[in-house]
Parts: C-alpha cells; sequence; structure tokens
C-alpha cells in the first residue's frame, strides 16, 4: 500500500513538473533620484515568493552596471522609453508556474551596506510562459549610504591628545547605488545637509555642521571639554527628495 502510495505521488509530480511553464521576470533596484543598483555596489539581493504558500520560486543578486547618467537623469523621460539597457544591472527570475501565481517580489539593497539598506517590495500576477522583460520590475530604493568614518567603533581618545579640545569627526555619503556626491555636481554637496547630534552619557549636548571637504567626504568639529562616554549621531537630508541617511558612533574621551 505504502509503495502504490509513493508510486501515485511520483506521477503526480511528474505530471505537474511536466506541466510547468518556464516564466522569466527581470527584476531591478533603483536609487531613488538616482541610478539602479548593481554589482559596483555589491547588488540588490531579490527574493520572488508564492504569496498563497510562502514558497521561494527564485532569489539572487543583480548584477551589471548602474545605467545611463544621460538616460536617467539628464534628459527628460517620456512613455514607453527604455531606461536601461543590456549592461544596466538586473537579476532575471525564472520561475516554474502550473498557473497564474499572485506572487510578493521583495528587493534588500544595497544588500553590502548594511547601515544603508532598504527592503523594497510589490507583488503581481506572474502568468506561465509570460515574461516580463525589458526595463522589467523596478524597486525604488530610497536614502544614502552614510558610514561614520572616525572616530572609530569604540575608540578611546584622551583628552590632552586633542590640539585646543578639539576633536575632528569625518564621514562617507554617497547614494544608493554609489552615485558620489561633489560640490556643484549631478548630485550636489550644497543641497545635502549633513549634521551630527552629540551626546554624552545618552544625554544630548548639542548638534552640529559636517563641511564638504572632498566627493563623498563631509568633515565636523566637535570641542571636548570633558571626560565619558560619547556618541555621534550622524544624518543626511536632502529636502528636495527626501533622501535621508544616519550612521551612529560611540566612543570614550579618557
Amino acid at each position: 500500500m505504502f509503495k502504490k502510495l509513493i508510486a501515485t505521488l511520483i506521477i503526480i509530480s511528474t505530471f505537474i513538473y511536466a506541466h510547468a511553464q518556464t516564466t522569466k521576470v527581470v527584476i531591478r533596484a533603483k536609487a531613488k533620484d538616482a541610478k539602479f543598483i548593481g554589482t559596483p555596489i555589491g547588488g540588490a539581493l531579490v527574493i520572488v515568493k508564492n504569496n498563497l504558500t510562502g514558497e521561494i520560486l527564485a532569489k539572487g543578486l543583480t548584477t551589471g552596471g548602474s545605467g545611463s547618467t544621460d538616460v536617467l537623469i539628464k534628459k527628460p523621460i517620456v512613455r514607453g522609453q527604455s531606461l536601461t539597457d543590456s549592461a544596466t544591472a538586473k537579476f532575471v527570475a525564472e520561475v516554474n508556474i502550473t498557473e497564474p501565481t499572485f506572487a510578493d517580489i521583495e528587493v534588500i539593497a544595497p544588500v553590502n551596506r548594511r547601515n544603508g539598506t532598504v527592503k523594497a517590495s510589490t507583488q503581481i500576477w506572474l502568468i506561465p510562459g509570460k515574461n516580463i522583460l525589458g526595463d522589467g520590475i523596478v524597486l525604488e530604493i530610497p536614502g544614502f549610504i552614510l558610514d561614520v568614518l572616525s572616530p572609530t567603533t569604540h575608540q578611546f581618545i584622551k583628552l590632552d591628545s586633542l590640539k585646543n579640545g578639539e576633536l575632528k569627526f569625518k564621514a562617507s555619503l554617497t547614494l544608493e547605488c554609489g552615485c558620489p556626491i561633489t560640490n556643484g555636481g549631478i548630485w550636489n554637496s550644497d543641497d545635502i545637509a549633513v549634521n551630527a547630534i552629540v551626546k554624552k552619557e545618552g544625554v544630548k549636548t548639542g548638534e552640529l555642521s559636517l563641511q564638504f571637504i572632498e566627493q563623498n567626504l563631509f568633515e565636523g568639529t566637535l570641542k571636548v571639554k570633558e571626560k565619558g562616554d560619547y556618541e555621534l549621531d550622524v544624518y543626511a537630508y536632502d529636502a528636495k527628495t527626501g533622501n535621508t541617511g544616519v550612521d551612529r558612533i560611540n566612543f570614550v574621551i579618557q
């Protein structure tokens, strides 16, 4: 009896597999007000699931370049215009389905920059054998990648080593696609406020501005008078686009 049941299940699964159709879906992640997220920044993790069962139908990383600055940023976009070419970052999901399937598509990007990683998702009906190609499905990833470069995590700094009691601190800032921030460039540093909230022993003591010094780099100066445990909450804010980014660092003045 058991052998017959196994044989029946094998026949059913073979029948279902034989009638499944491979459906290709192009999926991309695009930084808000910028370009596509691909290999140069580590890519975006894409997960396609059956909405009803939770089964993972496909997963992988977007690979390729960030796309054309002229097409995406400099020139007006018209309806029906392709935003990508063969080299633009994408993940091609190959999904085997036997019937129309309502799918969840989730993108985690940029996957290698955890303090800048954002999750975006959408849903769509997938039809057996009906591919979604071209630009495909594009999910927008808002924000900045912001990294405090100095001081370092839990760094011990002697108060008497600071010249005039001033501690210089630096941060790196880019778009989620890795696009550069420069003075007067396409992504203009003048449009972005980069500030630091200062805390001592967990209590806010002030807020400082960081100044642009060179591509992607900002610097500020903290006047230190007392020893103790400090925290810098550095944030970036672009009022025009709504993009934001944050990084935190804790250090000790002794």
